[in-house]
């Protein structure tokens, strides 16, 4: 069956499931390109501890949103959700699949659920909430977006500044919490075909498969990669240094931890990572899931939804 216009696949699931290699699996099969949903693979120089697919990897298949941005922009949920969609309607102008691949639930969400449109940054206000942060600790904001917007409270952690300070931010803009917002907010992908395949291990498989890779990336020069970009002038406090992996290589050149320490942190952090990506993703309507070493049970319900 030839892939309809309105036909988008997402392969989604916790980190080191597999995603990368399902996506590619199905492009092969069903003339498909892949879109990568994963917010740190946007940025240049950061390969190995993102574990970005090699050439050797994507077997001769396109792939997007890899290496767009510098390190120094901070890549957004609607970022990604324009960019997604500019190229799935390039992808499927030539004839093919678009297969989305990632496992950052806020761009799969915000692709599939749509991002409600404003209000913008209100620097005063935003000013006034980090203040609070730094002299009261994030702590009294959390407590304070639980009193105002409890549900949205339940969904974020009691540690995510960015999202925190955000929601109070809308909370003080137009006296509506964030949450309701979300609920009159329309899917960009309304009216096409989005097929949702999940993938997930039982966890003990998972969480060898996240040693491997991590133990894999410091063998391939993790720390070689961390100590380039700062040379070339990327600073500590750039977007990307925030993920997985790449904290601990800054500790451990600063002399704070050991190799090993920054490894078996790594190791812990990835394996929480993957805990949380699973929990937001069971949350998920409309996702079939599947073993990713299940191939033919894959394909054949891709074959049997396409439009």
């Amino acid at each position: 069956m030839e892939p309809d216009t309105s036909d988008i696949v997402i392969v989604l699931g916790p980190t080191a499931v597999g995603k990368s290699r399902v996506a590619v699996d199905l492009a092969l099969r069903f003339g498909g390109e892949v879109i990568s949903g994963d917010s740190i693979q946007v940025y240049r120089g950061f390969d190995i501890g993102t574990d970005k697919p090699t050439a050797a990897a994507r077997r001769g298949v396109r792939h997007h949103l890899i290496d767009v941005v510098g390190p120094n922009v901070q890549f957004t949920a609607a970022d990604f959700v324009r960019e997604a969609l500019a190229a799935a309607g390039e992808i499927a102008s030539r004839g093919h699949l678009p297969l989305i691949a990632g496992g950052t639930g806020l761009y799969i969400k915000a692709l599939v659920d749509g991002l409600f449109p404003g209000p913008g940054r209100d620097p005063a206000v935003r000013a006034s909430l980090e203040a609070t942060a730094r002299e009261e600790g994030l702590d009294s904001l959390f407590l304070r977006l639980q009193a105002v917007d409890p549900e949205y409270a339940r969904k974020v952690r009691s540690r995510d500044r960015v999202r925190i300070i955000r929601a109070l931010e809308v909370y003080a803009a137009t006296g509506q919490p964030i949450s309701e917002h979300f609920r009159r907010t329309e899917s960009p992908v309304k009216g096409r075909n989005v097929l949702r395949l999940g993938l997930r291990l039982e966890r003990d498989a998972l969480y060898r498969r996240i040693d491997d890779r991590v133990e894999r990336m410091f063998e391939r020069g993790l720390v070689e990669e961390v100590r380039g970009l700062l040379e070339r002038g990327v600073a500590e406090d750039a977007p990307p240094f925030r993920a997985l992996g790449y904290n601990h290589v800054l500790r451990l050149l600063r002399g704070e931890i050991g190799r090993e320490e920054a490894m078996a942190s790594t190791k812990i952090d990835t394996r929480h990572y993957a805990k949380r990506q699973t929990t937001w993703f069971r949350k998920m309507d409309g996702v079939a899931w599947f073993s990713p070493d299940d191939g033919p049970a894959l394909e054949e319900y891709v074959q049997n939804h396409l439009q």
